[in-house]
């Protein structure tokens, strides 16, 4: 059986982009093998993870559990908006001055969740329950993690 393809077009890290999908594609598979956005990790595909978590029109969402289709018209945020390489964002410089990541296969997820919940003013104790509470890590332990997003939060009270 062959599935319908349909054209979606989205505004994905600031930029336009339409793509050609099967109506059955995940949003988060369509972000990592159309659009080579590959910082979105796919973890459980049940959305119990977190580490598929992006902003779609500014909330956190788990993109293994959004049909491509559905974010048609919407603005998609990846972890590759945040930095670079050469230039990190003050939210990933916590999680680098902390060694608030070991393999890595968590973090963007939670650097998506950071991002939703400092926008929308969130205290810190609420954003470290929601967020954390939120997101399976299973080398950290959390406390290298907790340890970024206080230093993080600091340094935004005090700027």
């Amino acid at each position: 059986m062959k599935s319908e393809i349909r054209t979606i077009a989205m505004t994905v890290n600031g930029e336009q982009v339409s793509v050609d999908v099967e109506v059955r594609a995940l949003l988060s598979d369509v972000l990592r093998h159309d659009l080579r956005l590959t910082g979105t990790h796919v973890g459980c595909e049940h959305g119990v993870c977190g580490a598929c978590t992006i902003l779609v029109d500014g909330e956190s969402a788990r993109s293994c559990l959004i049909l491509a289709v559905q974010a048609d018209g919407s603005t998609i945020e990846t972890v590759e908006s945040l930095g670079s390489v050469s230039s990190l964002s003050a939210l990933q410089e916590a999680f680098r001055e902390n060694h608030g990541l070991q393999c890595g296969f968590c973090t963007s997820g939670i650097l998506m969740s950071l991002c939703a919940a400092e926008r929308h003013g969130e205290d810190l104790e609420e954003t470290l329950g929601e967020v954390l509470g939120g997101h399976i890590c299973r080398c950290t332990g959390y406390q290298n993690i907790r340890a970024a997003i206080e230093a993080h939060w600091a340094k935004s009270v005090t700027q």
